[in-house]
């Protein structure tokens, strides 16, 4: 019987293991390609990734909501970086500072999370985010983002300013492979299909590159380096951004908790205790994270898809397998390994999970009747958000860094602009 047991925990651990890999490999590739990473710099962000996303679902499930919810890389904070990156280059700013600035951006929006749930401000902010809030940030969100994947899938990220046949090819069919398998594929195949899509798409990209990944001479043993984009840099732009994209995540934490609390059965009678104890410990993971330049991460409402389709309702696998991803940051040689991922195939397998998050805008906006007012709020939200991200960078030079870096960011003109229609046009 004991054997049974120890049996059942280590596969349940191994399930989780490969859910939080599979969920974190991708975005650390992604933002290597848009700051002109090296090979041995995106190596290092990896390992950050790795380790901050295991420390940080350990500490979620411990001290925060105290449930089985994985806190993977954000896509908000994709958004964030690429923006940046953007207005910092047509201020002057290197990529290297925008990253420090990034640092700094983090830890302050760990800063205010922390004091929304110390403070138990957080579980008065929940009615602004409305299912029209939601569904209008889920659809600006990938709207931002499918440009940056598409530019990967294609090969056009660095230098490159031409299509890569062979990379967009084998990035399509990556595309497809994972789309595929999360609809149609039954059981683990679903589960794991981003895993086997990227497993799958590497293998036909060496294949036909005609070279395995090098990782060069790397120590087999190192600790996670703190600051390793460089001291934080301050800048006054860093406060606002970190404010609304503080309130925007709260959405996370409380969308993950439903869906998961519904998913193991729970009553939901504690809550408002957990989304207040959750908000505290994902300050100080977005403080981790940006004292480990990582990229900050948010409860990932796919672990509930994940336990209802595995039936995995137990917490201490998963608290195995958040540890057994803490300790694998520690051995370079196989993270630079997982590293070696090409980018477009990390990318068309980013591009193919959005459509699931399309889907989930278009089901929260239509929740409730689209009546005029409701139409209108959308109507303005939309056109100025999506208007402002295909705007060209110069077009606020003139203006205070504080305000480019908000203004030139969709995504948060957008999301910022449904929440306040939302709460001076009232419903009658």
């Amino acid at each position: 019987m004991q054997n049974k047991k120890f049996l059942q925990t280590s596969m349940e651990t191994i399930q989780w293991f490969i859910f939080l890999l599979a969920s974190s490999v991708a975005l650390p590739i992604v933002v290597g390609a848009i700051f002109d990473m090296s090979f041995s710099e995106v190596a290092g962000l990896m390992q950050r990734t790795f380790f901050i996303v295991g420390l940080a679902s350990f500490l979620q499930s411990i001290f925060g909501h105290r449930m089985p919810i994985m806190e993977g890389p954000a896509g908000i904070w994709i958004s964030i970086f690429s923006v940046m990156a953007a207005t910092g280059l047509q201020n002057g700013t290197s990529l290297d500072g925008t990253l420090r600035l990034l640092e700094t951006t983090m830890i302050i929006t760990g800063v205010f999370l922390f004091l929304f749930g110390i403070f138990k401000i957080s579980q008065y902010i929940l009615p602004i985010f409305t299912p029209l809030v939601t569904g209008t940030f889920f659809f600006l969100l990938t709207v931002q983002l499918s440009g940056t994947f598409l530019q990967g899938m294609l090969g056009l990220q660095g230098d490159s300013t031409n299509i890569q046949i062979k990379e967009a090819l084998i990035a399509t069919f990556t595309f497809l492979i994972v789309l595929g398998l999360s609809i149609f594929a039954r059981g683990w195949l679903s589960s794991y299909s981003m895993f086997i899509g990227i497993l799958i798409g590497w293998i036909i990209f060496v294949v036909v590159e005609g070279q395995a990944p090098e990782i060069g001479d790397v120590a087999i043993f190192s600790l996670p380096q703190v600051f390793a984009f460089g001291m934080p840099t301050f800048d006054i732009s860093a406060i606002p951004i970190a404010f609304i994209t503080a309130i925007i995540l709260i959405s996370n934490i409380v969308a993950s908790v439903v869906a998961v609390d519904q998913t193991l059965g729970n009553e939901g009678g504690e809550r408002r205790k957990e989304i207040n104890r959750g908000t505290t410990v994902f300050g100080i993971n977005h403080g981790l994270a940006g004292m480990f330049s990582s990229i900050a991460n948010v409860p990932l409402s796919t672990s509930a898809g994940f336990i209802g389709l595995t039936g995995q309702k137990r917490k201490t696998p998963f608290i195995y397998a958040s540890f057994l991803l803490m300790v694998i940051a520690f051995f370079p040689p196989i993270v630079s390994y997982i590293s070696s991922i090409p980018s477009p195939i990390a990318n068309a397998a980013l591009m193919a999970s959005f459509v699931q998050l399309v889907g989930l805008a278009v089901r929260n906006v239509t929740l409730t009747p689209l009546d005029n007012r409701r139409i209108t709020i959308i109507g303005i939200a939309y056109l100025i958000g999506m208007g402002t991200m295909f705007l060209p960078a110069e077009v606020f030079s003139e203006l205070p860094l504080v305000v480019q870096n908000v203004m030139s960011n969709g995504l948060l003109v957008g999301t910022a602009l449904v929440i306040i229609l939302e709460q001076i046009w009232k419903e009658k």
